[in-house]
């Protein structure tokens, strides 16, 4: 689970309670809030409402999946860049998306001269003859088998963790007031 929070206050302990839990991810079980809400002490209704609350108000800003490919067979990972031109970056985007295969794809700024690649993809594979073979098959379901583009290999593989929080109390605004002698 890949939690992004945005502020970090304590307003209500049960919130700071529940965001702890989730931050170390979610238990691989067919309901996942209600195991979080039992060790929690609330339903899995209570559970579900308030993170629908705090991703409504912006204190949780995504959830996620952070995915271990290693753990699952998966032992070759390529970044494969592209140099797509930048009108037709949305629609070869798409095209990316369609392939489960496809892990990630964004667009990023090119870096002239030395850096001509707009679009990135990862693709991952059981090994990196599968790899090159659903590059091959991107390029020819997309129509990109002249545009140029890098297959570039994983050589280590990182820990992989959400982001995780200190909380912290900050000062009401009233307290501020107070403790600043005025407004």
């Amino acid at each position: 689970m890949d939690l992004k929070v945005t502020r970090l206050r304590s307003e209500n302990p049960r919130d700071t309670a529940l965001i702890a839990a989730i931050q170390e991810g979610l238990p691989l079980d067919p309901r996942p809030w209600a195991v979080i809400g039992e060790r929690l002490g609330m339903s899995e209704a209570e559970v579900m409402a308030r993170v629908r609350r705090m991703q409504e108000r912006d204190l949780i800003k995504r959830l996620g999946v952070v995915v271990r490919h290693r753990r699952l067979g998966y032992r070759a990972n390529a970044m494969v860049v592209w140099d797509i031109p930048d009108e037709q970056v949305a629609e070869i985007g798409r095209c990316f998306g369609r392939f489960d295969f496809v892990t990630l794809c964004y667009r990023r700024p090119r870096r002239l001269p030395e850096w001509r690649y707009n679009l990135f993809t990862m693709i991952h594979g059981r090994d990196r003859e599968q790899v090159m073979d659903r590059v091959s098959w991107l390029a020819a379901a997309c129509g990109l088998e002249d545009v140029p583009h890098e297959v570039l290999f994983s050589r280590r593989s990182f820990k992989q963790c959400g982001a995780h929080y200190r909380f912290i109390d900050l000062p009401r605004p009233a307290d501020r007031v107070k403790a600043g002698g005025g407004a």
